[in-house]
């Protein structure tokens, strides 16, 4: 009985590390994107040194990961805000295609910001718009269609 009772006292006593970072998700589509935005000078994560500024997804740099086409749309809730060298992000975003994963991040980036600073990055994040998450989602395949969601079967020429 005794030890079950120091066994108990000892959980009671251990601390939860403080957290230095800020969590939020992003969706679009069937993309799902979680973001952590790191105030902190220097992040290793798995082996992988982020820098402030620097965007990591899937631990690729968001310029590699998303292709030259994305046009850096990934930067932009940080460039509105004017906070490009002031937090390191990192994300990991799962399901849909790269268009669905790049809406995800951002929305899971404006949404970190928003927690991060309420009084002071909301209004201009949603006056641009980076705070509605996208509802349009791909439309179920209907039974009969032939495979397809809004697809007729081909009517017999006789």
């Amino acid at each position: 009985m005794v030890k079950q009772a120091k066994k108990i006292q000892d959980k009671q006593e251990v601390k939860i590390p403080k957290k230095n970072y800020v969590f939020a998700v992003g969706r679009r589509k069937e993309s799902v994107a979680r973001v952590r935005l790191y105030s902190t000078d220097n992040v290793s994560l798995s082996g992988i040194m982020v820098n402030r500024g620097e965007i990591i997804v899937n631990k690729k740099k968001a310029e590699d990961y998303f292709g030259k086409g994305s046009s850096n749309v990934f930067k932009e809730p940080l460039h509105i805000t004017n906070t490009e060298n002031k937090f390191a992000v990192t994300v990991v975003v799962v399901g849909g295609g790269k268009s669905g994963q790049l809406g995800a991040t951002v929305l899971g980036i404006a949404r970190a910001l928003d927690k991060q600073d309420k009084e002071k990055f909301r209004p201009s994040l949603k006056k641009k718009g980076f705070l509605t998450r996208d509802p349009r989602v791909r439309e179920r395949r209907k039974v009969g269609m032939g495979g397809k969601a809004r697809r007729k079967k081909q009517s017999p020429k006789r």
